[in-house]
């Protein structure tokens, strides 16, 4: 694993040495980051179900104003710091201990983001809970991106947003997510 681009371009990055993770792949990041394009640069991100911190850390190389990482995982909270330490990162992140759904509720009330990236494991049980909690923190004219198996059925829209595009990748996909108007339209469309 490694930065793809920006000012961290090239770094490596740890990997979990524990069964368990899945690490989204460079093409698919870079697959992710292609499709978000200059949204990216000045945007408050969560980066959740973190693992590595590879999303969060790529989305601050590429000019992201803040990251917030939450994972439940002890031993993924230690590898996004030694990450984002490796990196040289001193500033501009946060990280959370627990629970995504638990964690976002302890984000402060009115702090909003502009790009919600979930990676939950595959076979995650809880994703309407997880989905809902990440559409509850989503800006106005937010993204929010969902990986998950391309075999897995997700939703098609949420409480206040619709899926206006999928990319597939091998056995990963990426479901995009933007906040819908009263029509049911999505109000703003990702290229």
């Amino acid at each position: 694993m490694r930065v793809i681009a920006g000012r961290y371009k090239g770094r490596k990055l740890k990997a979990p040495a524990w069964e368990g993770l899945r690490p989204t792949s460079d093409r698919l990041k870079e697959t992710l980051f292609n499709v978000l394009g200059e949204r990216v640069g000045g945007a408050r991100v969560l980066d959740g179900f973190a693992g590595s911190g590879a999303l969060g850390i790529e989305a601050l190389s590429r000019g992201a104003a803040s990251v917030t990482f939450i994972d439940e995982d002890r031993r993924a909270v230690a590898l996004v710091e030694e990450n984002v330490g490796h990196c040289g990162i001193s500033d501009g992140y946060v990280i959370i201990r627990g629970s995504f759904a638990g964690a976002v509720r302890r984000v402060p009330a009115g702090q909003a983001f502009d790009l919600v990236l979930l990676d939950p494991p595959y076979e995650y049980a809880n994703l309407a809970e997880a989905f809902a909690a990440a559409e509850g923190c989503l800006s106005p004219d937010g993204i929010l991106v969902l990986e998950h198996a391309r075999r897995r059925d997700v939703p098609e829209r949420g409480a206040s947003c619709r899926r206006i595009r999928t990319v597939t990748a091998g056995d990963s996909a990426l479901s995009f997510y933007r906040a819908a108007d009263d029509a049911g339209r999505e109000s703003v469309e990702v290229p």
